[in-house]
């Protein structure tokens, strides 16, 4: 058995000195592993008397568990070891202050946006998104605008320069023409909105040359002006949080919608702050109508056999009256002091069930 006791020795001490667990895996395999020393010396068993095996055995079986013993506590050893010096230079002082605040902030335009696609989410609104140049014909002559429409002049308008054939194209001035892409497209019935950047050659304190907008299309065989004025007041109360809204249609005009209305709300003004849904004064917030049966036409739907409502608001308008944003301007000036001062942190996702501006 003398052996045994040089192989106890042999192993036990390099399990010991073993410094990583590489060393460690390499002590084990010679000692215990399939074709470690131990299991070579299991193997002369079937060559023994039955009384030698009566002895050799259970001291076989001795050593490799006294061997499996010793590898488990060095690596736990090993371990132990490896934590420390982990911990020794990743450390925490709990007395330290907090970290200060993020100094990113989300701009008005995106959070807005995204309280209004959420509100018409709700309501079963897809949204779509299309390109911000356009063609003539997208841009205006699917939507009824006619040549000698005043949208059409250069002086309201940003073209590019004509092509050779003399087609030409021009930054949008609204988001309709997603509406007749998508219409082009999938056909009817159809319920989206569509939220993006326009462009319009205008500039003061509540206008700009590029702003955002927000347009709206159901067309379905049933729908009618009742359904767009349910629409339109949930989407008010919603946004401006309060339980109730009281909206006036007055007609007007819009070439791609028969009737067509602008729409104000009901509302107050208490030292500059807007109250809506109280009050004795009118505000106007958007347009709206029913789809001309010619815009239907021109992306091959019957008019007999569908219709339908849109409307458009201006995004960085409803941000203004509802954060008391008072110039339009401040929108596009990269001032961080503005930025600061309105805009929003990066995790006030709106939702309608937490609260667009909780």
């Amino acid at each position: 058995m003398s052996d045994l006791d040089d192989l106890r020795t042999k192993y036990l001490t390099a399990v010991n000195e073993a410094a990583d667990e590489a060393t460690l895996e390499s002590a084990r395999v010679a000692a215990v592993g399939k074709k470690g020393e131990v299991a070579l010396k299991m193997r002369e068993l079937g060559k023994m008397t039955p009384e030698e095996r009566q002895t050799a055995g259970p001291a076989l079986n001795a050593l490799k568990d006294e061997i499996n013993a010793a590898i488990s506590a060095k690596k736990a050893a090993l371990g132990d070891a490896i934590l420390n010096e982990r911990l020794a230079t990743e450390w925490l002082d709990v007395s330290l202050p907090p970290r200060p605040r993020a100094q990113g902030t989300l701009h008005p335009v995106s959070v807005v946006t995204e309280e209004v696609t959420a509100i018409f989410a709700d309501m079963g609104f897809e949204v779509k998104e299309g390109a911000q140049i356009e063609d003539d014909w997208h841009n205006f002559d699917a939507l009824n605008i006619v040549p000698e429409h005043p949208a059409r002049a250069e002086m309201d308008t940003f073209y590019m320069a004509p092509k050779a054939d003399g087609t030409r194209h021009v930054l949008r001035t609204h988001t309709s023409p997603v509406q007749i892409r998508t219409l082009e497209a999938e056909g009817a019935p159809v319920r989206f909105i569509a939220p993006g950047r326009v462009y319009r050659s205008d500039y003061d304190q509540t206008h700009t040359p590029m702003f955002h907008q927000v347009e709206g299309m159901a067309i379905d065989k049933s729908i009618t002006m009742a359904n767009l004025k349910w629409t339109l007041e949930e989407f008010v109360k919603a946004f401006f949080e309060v339980d109730n809204v009281e909206l006036r249609f007055r007609a007007s005009h819009f070439p791609f919608t028969e009737p067509s209305a602008e729409v104000d709300i009901r509302c107050s003004w208490d030292k500059g702050v807007l109250k809506v849904g109280e009050g004795d004064d009118w505000l106007e917030i958007l347009g709206s109508g029913m789809v001309h049966p010619k815009v239907l036409s021109n992306c091959n739907i019957d008019p007999d056999q569908w219709q339908g409502f849109a409307f458009g608001v201006g995004i960085d308008r409803i941000a203004m009256l509802k954060y008391g944003i008072p110039d339009l301007r401040g929108f596009f000036e990269s001032d961080l002091r503005w930025l600061r001062h309105y805009g929003f942190r990066a995790l006030d996702v709106p939702t309608l069930h937490g609260g667009l501006s909780a």
